[in-house]
C-alpha cells in the first residue's frame, strides 16, 4: 500500500483556544500514532509526507504562481523512527496558506510518478486540515475524474465533526459529533471553513459510489481508533507434502499455519552506555577450571557434560548427533482413525494449528481429499497422523479433523501428547470431611454467580447472541506496553517510562454489564460463605515451663521427643536396613545409624562430613541446602548424645574451609539459620559461651564488630557482588 500523509501547516492550524491543543498539534498526534503502528507492525506499506501552507515551495508541479507553498517533505519509503522524529520535531507551522485541492493534486502526481513499475494493492491520500485556507473549485471535476480513474482513495481528518443531516457524508463521524460538539461548537466555524465543508461534501458524494472516499474522521476520533498498535500481519508459508493412507493411497496436499504463538522479536543489541555504539562493546569468552586458581583452558579442550547425581557424564556433539531420532523426510501419514468423541479437548498440544488443503491445480487430489474430508465428517471420526515438518525435525503424533465451510473445506491438524506428556493427578474428595460439605443454598448461590458471569449476552427470545468480551479483538497487552515504552525511550531516553495507557487497562476490565449483573450473586455468596479472621492461638505455659530446673533432672519434654523418634525409627525399619550415610537422604541415614546399638558416633559422623564436603564441592544452591540440613541434624544429634566436641571441631574446620574456598554464600545461610557452635547452655560437655558462639558466626574481617548494622552491610555487599 502506498500512502501520502498530506498535512496543512498554514498559520490558522496553529490557533487554539486557551487550554486546548492547536489543530496542528492534534493532527501531528494522529500522524504519529499512525506511523507508530506501521513501524511496530513491520508493515511493508510505504509512506510519503506532503505539507501545504509552508513558507517555501518544493514540488514538481510548481511553476509561476501555481502550486505554491506546497512542499514534498518525504518521498515514498518504509516508515521508520526518522519519520516519527520529523513529525515531532522537524515539521513546524508555516506563515502562509495553500489550497487543499492543489495539495491533493500534488499528492496524486507524487503517487503516480513514484509507483511506476511497482505493484501496490492500494493507494491512499490522507489529508489533515482545518479547511481555513481559500479553496478554488476550478479543478474539482478533474480531481474527481482522476481519483476515480487511478483508484486512489481519499480520507479527510478534520478538527471538527461534519454534520450529515442532509443524507450524505460520514455517519460514524456524525455519531461522534454529539460527543465533540462542546469542544468545537458548530457556530464557531468561519465562512471559509463552511465553504471548505461544502467542497468536501461534493467530493464525498461523487466518490462514494466508486468507493474512493471512505470516511471523514475527526482528530479525536482518530486518536481513539489509532491508540492501539497494529498487530504484525504475516502471510503463511505453504508446506507441500503427500498425505498417505497405507502404502497405496497418496494425496498431494498443502498446509498452512492457521494459528501460532506470536513472539516479540528479540533483537536487543548491547551498546556502550556512554557512546551508544555497538562497536565499543567487545565480548571475550574464557573457559576456566573449577579450581582454586581458576586455570584457563582452550575451548577445544572442553566438552559438554550432563550431571548424573554427583557425577558429570561427558557427552560430545558426535554422541548427541548419534542419539538424535533420524527422520527420512517430511511426512503427513495417517496411522489410523478414531472416533472424534475420544479426542478430548485437553489433549491438544503444540504452539500452532495447521489447515491442510488439497494441492492447487490438481483435480485428482482435490476429489480424493474432498471425499476423505466428507467421509470423516459423516462418520464422525478423525485421522491420527504422523507429522514431520522436515528431516531435521522430530516427528509428532497429531489429530486431523474435518472442517467444512461454504467457501472451502480442509483438515485441521493439532498435535497430540505422547504418554510422557500426560500427567495424572489424583486429589482427595472435598466430601470426605463433613465440615466442608456445601449446603443446597451455597451450591445454588455459586451456580447463580457462574450464570451471572456469562460473557455471552442472550436476548429474551433466546435466539440472538452477542459476545460481551471479545479476546480476538483485544491486542496483546504485552506487545502494546513494549511498543509504547520503546517509542517513549526513542524520543525521551533520560525520562522514566510512562504509565500504562488507560484505554489498555479498560480493555482488560470486566465488561460493565457483567459487573452489574453479578453484584447480587456476589452479595449472596459473601453472606453464605462468611470469612472470619483466625488469630494466632496463645501458647499455653505450664508450671513446668515456668519453674523448670536446667541443672538438675531430665528435660520434661524428653519423653515426647523420644516417642516421635521411636515412630520415626519404626517407619525407617519398613524401608530396609541402613548401613552407611548415602547421598540421597544423608541426614535421615545419619539419624538412624547413630541410634543403632554399638554405633560408633565418630565413624558415622565422619561419613556425614564426607557427604557434606561433596555437596560443598558442587557449589550449587540445592547442594548448599542439602549440606545445611546435614549440619543441622549433626548438631541436634551431637547435643542429644553428648558428642559436643565432635560437632564443634567439625564446625571450626568448616569455617576455615569457607574462608579458603570462597564459600561465602554457604556461611551466609549459616548466619541466617543461627547454626553456630554448641554452647554450655545447650549441653554439659561444652565450654563455649553464648557470646563466643555469636562471635564465631561473624566473618573473619568483622570479628570485632558485633552490632546489627554491620551484619546488614555485609548482606548488602554480598548481594551486590552476587549481582
Amino acid at each position: 500500500v502506498a500512502i501520502v500523509l498530506c498535512l496543512d501547516v498554514g498559520f490558522t492550524m496553529s490557533n487554539s483556544a486557551s487550554g486546548e491543543e492547536s489543530s496542528l498539534e492534534q493532527a501531528k498526534k494522529v500522524m504519529t500514532k499512525f506511523v507508530q503502528r506501521q513501524v511496530f507492525a513491520e508493515s511493508k506499506d510505504e509512506v510519503a509526507v506532503v505539507l501545504f501552507g509552508t513558507d517555501g515551495t518544493r514540488n514538481e508541479l510548481a511553476s509561476g504562481d501555481q502550486y505554491q507553498n506546497i512542499t514534498v517533505h518525504r518521498s515514498l519509503m518504509l516508515p521508520d523512527f526518522d519519520l516519527l522524529e520529523d513529525i515531532q520535531d522537524v515539521i513546524k507551522p508555516g506563515s502562509e496558506q495553500a489550497d487543499f485541492l492543489d495539495a491533493i493534486i500534488v499528492c496524486m502526481d507524487l503517487l503516480q510518478k513514484e509507483t511506476i513499475g511497482k505493484k501496490y494493492e492500494k493507494r491512499h491520500i490522507e489529508l489533515f486540515t482545518d479547511l481555513s485556507s481559500p479553496v478554488s473549485e476550478d479543478q474539482l471535476e478533474i480531481i474527481i475524474a482522476n481519483l476515480k480513474k487511478t483508484g486512489i482513495s481519499l480520507q479527510f481528518f478534520l478538527p471538527f465533526p461534519v454534520d450529515v443531516d442532509d443524507g450524505g457524508g460520514d455517519t460514524s463521524a456524525s455519531g461522534c459529533s454529539q460527543m465533540h460538539r462542546n469542544s468545537f461548537p458548530r457556530k464557531g466555524l468561519t465562512e471559509q471553513q463552511m465553504e471548505g465543508i461544502n467542497v468536501v461534501r461534493k467530493l464525498m458524494h461523487t466518490l462514494d459510489e466508486g468507493g474512493g472516499l471512505e470516511e471523514i474522521y475527526t482528530f479525536r476520533e482518530s486518536l481513539e481508533r489509532l491508540s492501539m498498535f497494529k498487530k504484525i500481519e504475516r502471510r503463511p508459508m505453504a508446506w507441500p507434502c503427500q498425505l498417505t493412507i497405507g502404502s497405496n493411497l497418496s494425496i498431494r496436499i498443502v498446509a498452512y499455519k492457521s494459528v501460532t504463538e506470536e513472539k516479540v522479536k528479540k533483537v536487543w543489541t548491547l551498546v556502550d552506555a556512554k557512546t551508544l555504539r555497538k562497536d565499543d562493546v567487545q565480548k571475550e569468552t574464557v573457559y576456566c577450571l573449577n579450581d582454586d586458581d581458576e586455570t584457563e583452558v582452550q575451548k577445544d579442550d572442553t566438552i559438554q557434560g550432563f550431571r548424573y547425581g554427583s557425577d558429570i557424564v561427558p557427552f560430545s556433539k558426535e554422541d548427541e548427533e548419534q542419539m538424535k531420532y533420524k527422520t527420512e523426510a517430511k511426512c503427513f501419514s495417517v496411522l489410523g482413525f478414531s472416533r472424534s468423541s475420544q479426542i478430548q479437548r485437553h489433549y491438544y498440544m503444540g504452539n500452532h494449528v495447521l489447515k491442510v488443503f488439497a494441492a492447487k491445480d490438481d483435480e485428482n487430489a482435490a476429489v480424493a481429499f474432498s471425499a476423505l474430508v466428507h467421509a470423516l465428517d459423516e462418520l464422525k471420526v478423525v485421522a491420527i497422523v504422523r507429522y514431520a515438518f522436515d528431516r531435521r525435525c522430530n516427528p509428532q503424533v497429531g489429530v486431523a479433523f474435518p472442517y467444512i465451510k461454504d467457501a472451502y473445506e480442509c483438515l485441521i491438524y493439532v498435535q497430540l501428547p505422547y504418554m510422557e506428556d500426560l500427567r495424572q493427578y489424583i486429589f482427595s474428595s472435598l466430601r470426605n470431611n463433613k465440615k466442608y460439605i456445601p449446603t443446597a443454598d451455597q451450591l445454588s448461590a455459586v451456580d447463580s454467580l457462574i450464570d451471572s458471569m456469562n460473557l455471552i449476552y442472550e436476548d429474551d427470545d433466546g435466539e440472538t447472541f452477542e459476545d460481551l468480551f471479545k479476546p480476538s479483538k483485544i491486542p496483546n497487552p504485552h506487545f502494546q506496553r513494549l511498543y509504547q515504552c520503546l517509542q517513549h525511550k526513542a524520543f525521551h531516553p533520560n525520562e522514566p517510562l510512562p504509565p500504562i495507557e488507560q484505554h489498555l487497562l479498560e480493555m482488560l476490565e470486566i465488561p460493565r454489564m457483567v459487573k452489574e449483573r453479578c453484584q447480587a450473586s456476589l452479595e449472596k455468596v459473601k453472606a453464605l460463605f462468611p470469612l472470619k479472621e483466625v488469630g494466632k492461638k496463645k501458647e499455653e505455659k505450664t508450671a513446668q515451663d515456668i519453674f523448670k530446673d536446667n541443672e538438675d533432672g531430665p528435660n520434661p519434654k524428653k519423653p515426647k521427643i523420644e516417642d516421635e523418634e521411636g515412630s520415626f525409627s519404626i517407619m525407617k525399619l519398613a524401608e530396609g536396613n541402613v548401613t552407611s550415610v548415602g547421598s540421597v537422604n544423608p541426614a535421615e541415614d545419619f539419624r538412624i545409624l547413630v541410634r543403632q546399638k554399638n554405633a560408633d558416633f565418630k565413624d558415622v559422623s565422619q561419613q556425614l562430613i564426607n557427604r557434606i564436603d561433596q555437596f560443598l564441592e558442587n557449589k550449587g544452591s540445592q547442594y548448599y541446602m542439602k549440606g545445611i540440613n546435614c549440619i543441622r541434624v549433626f548438631r541436634e544429634e551431637a547435643i542429644k548424645l553428648s558428642k559436643v566436641q565432635c560437632f564443634n571441631d567439625f564446625l571450626r574446620a568448616l569455617k576455615s574451609k569457607v574462608e579458603d574456598k570462597a564459600l561465602a554464600d554457604l556461611w551466609e545461610i549459616m548466619i541466617q539459620d543461627r547454626i553456630s557452635l554448641i554452647t554450655k547452655d545447650e549441653a554439659e560437655g561444652s565450654s563455649v559461651t553464648s557470646e563466643e558462639a555469636e562471635k564465631f558466626l561473624a566473618p573473619k574481617e568483622k570479628k570485632n564488630e558485633t552490632l546489627p548494622p554491620t551484619d546488614e552491610g555485609g548482606d548488602v555487599d554480598d548481594l551486590v557482588s552476587t549481582v
